[in-house]
């Protein structure tokens, strides 16, 4: 695995591969975090994925997707429209991941977590992990009906400011879900309290991630 550095000082982009199974997924998974990212110094070159739309979920997807990415120009969005819940019986996902992999060896991959009960969920996390094996992966995670959220060990402090960017996009540019009864503020209010508490957050929120694998570097003195 090859360790990454998220300092701030670097004179080279970060580059991020963000992978979502739905249109909303890396919003909801990842989104403080890209957030976060966006507003330092460096500078990162993102490739956002979304692999399942349809018209109204497609336009929506770029919506959100210029408003997270808004202060970065180097950025790619790619939305498909592979079938919602059949993931596990689309090849042509898998043939998508090999052509991403030929052009694309980013610095980190934010991708659903592995254990998550949604089929289609699990396909993108198994397929992110079967073709990238010397990356770091960071696995989010989406609260839903399930009840599969896990026990994270990677988290990413967030201010409010960035908490309530991120809450006002999702629920206001994804109005096709607006009936669902997850998609609410509090939901996702809740989630980035309770991450917050768990990593002692100094601004009391958080988003959390499963890494399953992480390089440490010890150098000594010469």
């Amino acid at each position: 695995m090859i360790p990454v550095s998220f300092s701030q000082n670097s004179n080279q982009p970060l580059k991020v591969l963000c992978l979502g199974a739905h249109s909303d997924d890396i919003e909801i998974g990842c989104g403080g975090t890209i957030l976060q990212l966006l507003s330092g110094q460096r500078t990162a070159d993102i490739v956002w994925v979304v692999f399942s739309s349809g018209s109204e979920r497609e336009r929506e997807a770029r919506e959100s997707a210029a408003l997270f990415l808004e202060r970065t120009p180097y950025k790619e969005v790619l939305v498909q429209n592979f079938r919602d819940g059949f993931f596990p019986y689309d090849a042509q996902i898998k043939e998508l991941f090999e052509q991403l992999k030929k052009r694309i060896s980013p610095d980190v991959i934010f991708t659903h977590f592995r254990h998550d009960r949604h089929q289609d969920h699990r396909i993108i996390s198994d397929l992110t992990w079967n073709t990238w094996r010397n990356h770091l992966i960071l696995e989010y995670e989406i609260p839903k009906y399930d009840g599969d959220l896990g026990s994270p060990n990677y988290f990413v402090p967030l201010d409010k400011e960035l908490c309530d960017r991120k809450i006002k996009y999702i629920c206001d540019v994804f109005q096709t879900q607006s009936k669902k009864p997850w998609l609410t503020e509090d939901t996702f209010r809740a989630m980035l309290r309770l991450r917050g508490v768990e990593c002692a957050s100094p601004n009391k929120h958080a988003e959390a991630f499963h890494c399953r694998k992480l390089i440490c570097e010890v150098k000594g003195t010469a």
